[in-house]
């Protein structure tokens, strides 16, 4: 598979192959910095089981993380045709895997709270070279939805390895893990990662961008909210209610197959099916499932609605990104990837957590439906005529 980089207004014609190595690279960023979209469970779920604290308190530090990462993004995101791209993505990955390695060797709150916060300014600054650069793609769709079909690859292996290997070594295996995870990107980065090409300082890589591109960068926000305030919750809610250790594993398990059929399905689909159509249903999908899931007392309910809520979210972003490749093709907005999930996701597991600690968890699901509402609204503003 090759990506080519194709030329935008006030922009040189340019026509560079990523190659097989680059598109690596971007994968192995891709699966990096959007750990938490498949890791948070699980990550939510040994603050509270090993690390003893409470639901406001670990989905502080989840916040933390992803906060840094939305500050990262916005930060540089608008700047990426004048940066290294290579550069900050390797270094931005050595950081974070470095955090993550000092998290592992503390049980702190505070420590862990500084080093969350680092780890996902540095992992933001990561993620968003890599989604920028996708975006610069000759098919950002396409390209970005075998960045997720990777991404659900990697999801198996960590929902299958890493609930077991906490249980046997302690919370500290959490965080070696997710170091790990890093370094391995930010080694792939430092040695493949696709160079873009020079840009002018005048032109469409300077304009403003346009309001269609706001909304549509918003109503992912609302998503990636809805998406976090109950997905870091599932593994508790499911214990919570009484259901085994093993069953709730299992859930996870399948959640991450399932996880492999929304990319290929959104790219299969991706001339037949009009982007907006998708992103406004998406949100409602979405909502449904974050009902049963926070309301389910019995089991088969509560695990069919777990394993497809994040498919829901990737198959609904992945034609939310083309499309918003395609509003702005200089590749600024969709640089900014991580900003808009993240900046919903940085809110939700604290949002959840108070929620959920006050309220129970069938008040997250009322939440969600409310954050549809908003996101429908967003999405409604998208060009009717784009498709994917």
């Amino acid at each position: 598979m090759q990506a080519h980089i194709t030329a935008t207004a006030g922009m040189p014609p340019v026509s560079v192959s990523y190659g097989a190595p680059g598109v690596l690279a971007l994968f192995a960023a891709h699966c990096a910095g959007m750990v938490d979209l498949v890791g948070l469970p699980v990550w939510v779920g040994a603050l509270i089981g090993h690390y003893r604290f409470d639901a406001q308190q670990a989905g502080t530090l989840v916040t933390l993380f992803l906060a840094g990462a939305v500050c990262s993004s916005l930060l540089l995101s608008p700047r990426i045709h004048r940066l290294p791209v290579r550069l900050v993505a390797a270094a931005g990955f050595g950081v974070a895997a470095s955090a993550f390695f000092l998290a592992s060797q503390t049980q702190a709150f505070l420590a862990l709270a500084m080093l969350h916060a680092t780890a996902g300014m540095a992992a933001g600054a990561g993620l968003s070279m890599a989604h920028g650069t996708m975006g610069r793609s000759s098919n950002p769709h396409k390209l970005f939805a075998y960045a997720s079909l990777a991404l659900g690859v990697f999801a198996i292996g960590f929902l299958g390895a890493v609930p077991v290997l906490i249980a046997q070594a302690g919370g500290a295996a959490l965080f070696l893990v997710l170091a790990g995870i890093m370094a391995v990107a930010a080694v792939l980065c430092s040695l493949c990662f696709p160079k873009l090409p020079s840009s002018p300082q005048t032109g469409q890589a300077q304009a403003r961008l346009e309001r269609t591109v706001w909304f549509g960068m918003l109503g992912v926000g609302c998503m990636g909210l809805s998406q976090a305030m109950v997905f870091a919750f599932v593994q508790r809610i499911g214990i919570d209610n009484g259901f085994s250790e093993s069953a709730v594993t299992g859930v996870l398990i399948a959640l991450g197959l399932v996880n492999l059929a929304p990319a290929p399905l959104a790219a299969l689909l991706q001339k037949r099916i009009g982007a907006r159509s998708v992103v406004l249903a998406g949100p409602v999908v979405q909502a449904a499932l974050a009902l049963t899931i926070t309301h389910s007392t019995s089991f088969a309910p509560y695990a069919a609605a777990t394993a497809v809520f994040a498919a829901v979210m990737i198959f609904t972003h992945t034609f939310a990104f083309g499309l918003l490749a395609r509003l702005d093709a200089t590749g600024r907005a969709v640089a900014a990837t991580p900003a808009m999930l993240m900046t919903g996701a940085a809110i939700g597991p604290i949002l959840g957590g108070a929620l959920v600690k006050h309220l129970g968890y069938g008040s997250a699901g009322l939440a969600v439906c409310g954050m549809a509402a908003m996101a429908v609204l967003c999405f409604s503003r998208t060009p009717v005529e784009q498709k994917s």
